[in-house]
This record gives C-alpha cells, sequence and structure tokens, in this order.
C-alpha cells in the first residue's frame, strides 16, 4: 500500500514568513538578556491610541458582540470603510462593495484567491512584501517578477511591465508606498500605469495599507500623496481590489482588522469564501477599528510625524557608511539600502557574499536584527523598519557604523 503523504505538497510549499522569523528569533535573545535591536518587524512601536481602546473596552460589556455577525462584516464598519475609500482613494463604493477581513494578510491571500485560476499570471513589483509570492502561489497563480532596483528609486516602469507582459497575465499587483522600500509612485506615474493596466484589460490588486503614512521630501513641503491607482484612472475600479486596514497608520497590528473593496461580483465572491475561512472578524476589533476610523485623527499624526523623524535620522545615518546606498523613502516606515557594496569584503573575519550572510553577520557581531534582500527579491539589500524607539534607532546605526568603518 502507498504511504500518503502527512502534509500536503500546497501547503507543505509555503515559506515561513522571513520578517516574523528574523523578528522571532531577534525577541528569543533579547528574552536571554543580549542587547539585541531589532529593525525586523514591520510594527509601529507605539501603543494602540487611548480612544480606541476605550472604544473595544465598551464593546466587551455590549452583549450584542457576543454572538455570531455577518461575515462581511459590522455594517457600521463598513460603511466606515466606504467613507475612507471615497476620502482618501477618491472611490466611492457601497458597503456591499466591502470585506472586512482577518487583517490585510487575509485581504491579500482572499484577493489573488478570488481572481486567479492555475496558470494565470500576476505581475509583481520587485522587491516584494513577502507574503505575496505564497498568496499568489496558494492561488495557483504564477508570479513574474518587474525588478527596479535603488538607482529607480525601486519603481518600476510602464516599459518594464509591458517586456513582462505575457498572453496569461490577468492581475498587476501595485503597491504604494511599498513594504519593503517606502517607495511611493508620483501621480505621473500611477496614472500611466493606471492606463496601460486599462489599455490591457488586467485586474489591478492595488494593497494600501500604507497610504496615510507619507512625508514631505524636503523640508516645509507638504507630505506627498500616495494617489490610489482607481482614482488616477476612475475607469480600472471595475478591475479593481483594494486591500486595507488599520493595523500600520493606528497602531493596531495586534488586533487583526483589514479589508477588501472591490466590484460587486469580485466581493461576493470573497465573502463567500471568508464565510467559510474564517466567517466575521472579532466583534471587538470591529468595533474598535470603527472608532479608529472616525474617531480624532490626532494620534495617528503624532505617530507619522515621528516617523518622519526617524525616516531623516536613519537615512542619514545610514549613507554615511561607504558600500550603502539608501534612497530616502516618502511613504511607510521602512528603508532598503542597498549593500552590495560591502559584500565580498572581510568584516571581523567573515566575508559575506549575499546579503542574507551579511544579515547573519550583523546579528552575530554586533547584535542587530535586520531581513536581508533574499526575503523580498534578488539579493544585495537590507530591510530595516524605523518603527523602533529614536534612542534604539540610533544606536543601531551606530553599532554598524564601527562594524563597517
Amino acid at each position: 500500500m502507498t504511504e500518503l503523504k502527512r502534509i500536503s505538497t500546497r501547503i507543505g510549499s509555503i515559506a515561513e514568513s522571513a520578517t516574523l522569523k528574523v523578528d522571532a528569533k531577534a525577541k528569543a535573545l533579547q528574552a536571554l538578556g543580549r542587547p539585541v535591536i531589532s529593525y525586523a518587524a514591520g510594527e509601529p512601536d507605539f501603543v494602540t491610541p487611548q480612544n480606541i481602546v476605550e472604544a473595544a473596552l465598551a464593546a466587551v460589556r455590549d452583549p450584542r458582540n457576543y454572538r455570531y455577525t455577518p461575515a462581511a462584516g459590522l455594517p457600521e464598519l463598513r460603511e466606515a470603510i466606504a467613507e475612507k475609500t471615497l476620502r482618501d482613494s477618491g472611490l466611492a463604493v457601497g458597503a456591499s462593495q466591502i470585506v472586512v477581513t482577518n487583517g490585510g494578510k487575509q485581504a491579500v491571500y482572499q484577493a489573488f484567491a478570488t481572481l486567479l485560476d492555475p496558470g494565470d499570471e500576476v505581475l509583481v513589483p520587485t522587491p516584494y512584501w513577502t507574503t505575496y509570492p505564497e498568496s499568489i502561489a496558494l492561488a495557483g497563480g504564477v508570479q513574474v517578477d518587474v525588478f527596479a532596483g535603488a538607482d529607480q528609486g525601486y519603481l518600476v516602469t510602464v516599459d518594464q511591465l509591458e517586456a513582462a507582459r505575457t498572453e496569461r497575465t490577468k492581475v498587476l499587483l501595485f503597491v504604494s508606498p511599498s513594504n519593503p522600500t517606502g517607495a511611493v509612485y508620483s501621480p505621473e506615474q500611477t496614472k500611466a500605469i493606471g492606463e496601460w493596466a486599462e489599455e490591457h484589460g488586467l485586474w489591478v490588486i492595488s494593497d494600501e495599507i500604507y497610504q496615510n503614512l507619507t512625508y514631505a521630501p524636503s523640508a516645509g513641503e507638504d507630505p506627498v500623496k500616495a494617489l490610489s491607482i482607481v482614482e488616477a484612472v476612475p475607469a480600472l475600479a471595475d478591475r479593481t481590489i483594494i486591500v486595507n486596514g488599520v493595523a500600520k497608520t493606528y497602531s493596531m497590528t495586534g488586533w487583526r482588522v483589514g479589508w477588501m473593496v472591490g466590484p460587486a461580483d469580485a466581493i461576493k465572491a470573497a465573502a463567500n469564501l471568508q464565510s467559510h475561512l474564517s466567517s466575521n472578524v472579532s466583534n471587538i476589533s470591529q468595533r474598535a477599528a470603527l472608532e479608529a476610523l472616525t474617531g480624532t485623527q490626532e494620534p495617528e499624526e503624532e505617530m507619522r510625524l515621528a516617523f518622519d523623524r526617524r525616516r531623516q535620522t536613519i537615512v542619514a545615518e545610514l549613507n554615511r557608511i561607504p558600500g550603502v546606498i539608501t534612497p530616502t523613502p516618502l511613504g511607510a516606515f521602512y528603508v532598503y539600502p542597498d549593500v552590495s557594496g560591502l559584500l565580498g569584503r572581510e568584516w571581523g573575519g567573515v566575508t559575506p557574499t549575499t546579503s542574507l550572510e551579511l544579515a547573519d553577520l550583523i546579528l552575530d557581531q554586533v547584535e542587530v536584527a535586520t531581513v536581508p534582500g533574499e526575503a523580498f527579491g534578488p539579493s544585495g539589500y537590507l530591510r530595516m523598519s524605523y518603527a523602533l524607539g529614536d534612542d534604539a534607532l540610533l544606536e543601531g546605526v551606530r553599532r554598524l557604523q564601527r562594524l563597517f568603518a
């Protein structure tokens, strides 16, 4: 009798999240008393604002929240998301075009699962967030990387996208601001890419989780706007799924509330999937998210200003290291230095040839945790989150400056 596999090939092929893996290793070392400074996690270091916490406490005491609610989300939260989508993405939608998910990751997974059949190709601007490849593969899709390096500010062009398009291309992934690079497409670039996608009848999955975390190019200027691709090209609305959530802007990573916005047929299909996958998101978290979207925005602006200050510090300090090139990000809370100039050279008796080896060297020799570029595409880069305290941020970079002096 043929012995069956214990674990399915489909699930067994999934790689662990590289960012969470590095963060877990850093936290384990910290628990042992090691003075590790971690730039690994994409998680604000601030506490969730008090008005949001108070809304959750009130929700805990309300018996309405003790029962199943609609799988697609609380009606009042979906209405609030519709208002936010109009305000920030320039797209008018009804509540029926929204599904509230267990964090942005579930929204990403469901978006690909809803659109892809086996063999369908997805154009993925690279560097990319680690979850996209796994979600595409689980849906049976084929990832097609379109790479833009530091010399392009990590922004792909229409010509690059066109060169990668085939008759199997169905979906364009569009992410602005970007994780891992913090790059933000200009309104002109966004419009050009959107018009190209519309011309070729492509679907777009637009990840807008960082859209409210943008910064000014120079002192005295206004923050740039991360223009939504559906605002730039309204005709795309019928073939675009927006994914978003409260995790980053409101420091609510652990509350697990995200959402999908899109055409009625796609959202209905995603809601059907979610009804079997997870049913409704925790009602307590949904009530907290409702307050986040409709309550005061002052704490969120204070966090954004702190991120901006840290952004300027880390870029300036990293660029003092010979062999490191760090483009200035205009969004999110990451820098993505090109460290290829450090490879192939001896540092403390070790000669790293990849950014994976370099990240291990940095952790071993100066106890600083970074995520290597291999997690997001080609080698030669590191992702560093500046969503940590000012003192720790500066101390970590100073350790790198001493190591690579």
